[in-house]
């Protein structure tokens, strides 16, 4: 499964890599990074039937999660990336835009890595 953690803070991407490393190496999971909604549209573009899953923070410069995750929906519908957003803040609104815009799944930060590859599990199988 190829995964693209979309997050502006840089040390997202160290702590995901070893928090899936076991996998990582078995070749469960690939991951990949962008670190805007900018950054991450483009990703897509480049690699549109790649990225099974993305991970996305929602509060970010320029692009935010939510723009992001409202044009994925607009651009790419075969097949629909599967779209979670993640967000240090757990409000309401951020969740009713969120699943408004198609998210399949809504994280609160810090994340629970041990509910989330349980989460990525049930995708898989």
């Amino acid at each position: 499964m190829n995964v693209l953690v979309v997050d502006d803070e840089l040390d997202v991407q160290p702590l995901f890599e070893q928090r899936f490393r076991k996998e990582i190496k078995k070749g469960e999971v690939s991951l990949s990074f962008a670190h805007s909604g900018e950054g991450a549209f483009s990703y897509m573009e480049q690699h549109p039937s790649e990225v099974v899953l993305i991970l996305s923070d929602i509060n970010m410069p320029g692009m935010s999660g939510i723009e992001l995750l409202r044009r994925i929906r607009q651009k790419y519908n075969s097949p629909p990336p599967i779209v979670m957003m993640i967000t240090a803040y757990s409000d309401e609104e951020n969740y009713q835009q969120a699943m408004k815009y198609g998210a399949d799944d809504f994280l609160t930060k810090p994340l629970d890595f041990n509910l989330l590859k349980e989460k990525l599990k049930i995708l898989v199988s």
